[in-house]
């Protein structure tokens, strides 16, 4: 792979119109596509990515998973030679985008994570049930698999074909912890670098709720339990 890697970035989004503008504009200009993935929002979530400058589609059902792989779908008319995942409420920080892309550019590896611990988090920008879920997981992983990981965090890049040999199912909650344990049973050169991490701009739609917490933990040691037996 050149420098002149082709590099496309998904964002999820739901009920994002206070952030979304802001996410985008800070995306380095070497990337060539922006996909705002409209996750049944019921704002100017779509309105206000496409103004600033995004392809926005529309997935009307809701999910993590959902989303993603609905922006997955539409490029893969023209694949790019990396896809990173970035989330919608301005909790990242996409100015670092480049950190994360840098080492698949080079040939070193073929998957990248943005470790949010180990980048210098803002105070209060995790919760505590997500600093013990993150723990746990990684813990667990780190048991059952010999894992590396040290978070679960949605800050990523990947290569596209290794992210075609992935294949991809989980629709909510699994899916970042299912990308993981896939990299690790595929034997997938990887990395984890520290990443900023700040508080987000709204409540968070899944740890921000006990519900979104309990059915968030259950999937993600579930993936865990399920790939190891």
């Amino acid at each position: 792979m050149t420098n002149k890697s082709s590099i496309a970035v998904i964002i999820p989004a739901f009920n994002e119109q206070q952030s979304i503008d802001k996410v985008i504009a800070e995306i380095p200009a070497m990337v060539s596509t922006i996909v705002v993935v409209n996750n049944g929002s019921t704002d100017r979530t779509a309105e206000v990515a496409q103004q600033a400058g995004a392809e926005v589609l529309y997935e009307p059902k809701k999910g993590y998973g959902f989303a993603c792989l609905k922006g997955l779908a539409h490029l893969a008319k023209t694949p790019p030679d990396i896809v990173v995942f970035l989330d919608g409420d301005y909790s990242d920080y996409p100015e670092e985008l480049e950190l994360l892309t840098q080492p698949i550019v080079a040939g070193r590896v073929d998957f990248v994570l943005g470790a949010r611990h180990l980048g210098g988090r803002e105070k209060g920008a995790l919760t505590p049930q997500q600093i013990f879920g993150n723990a746990l997981a990684c813990s667990l992983m780190r048991w059952l698999y010999g894992s590396r990981f040290t978070d679960l965090g949605p800050f990523r890049a990947i290569r596209w074909t290794r992210l075609q040999q992935l294949q991809m199912k989980d629709k909510t909650y699994g899916w970042t912890v299912e990308m993981q344990l896939k990299i690790l049973k595929h034997q997938i050169p990887y990395l984890e670098i520290p990443v900023r991490y700040k508080k987000r701009i709204g409540q968070s739609k899944v740890s921000g709720t006990v519900k979104g917490t309990i059915f968030a933990g259950i999937k993600i040691i579930g993936w865990i339990l399920k790939y190891y037996f």
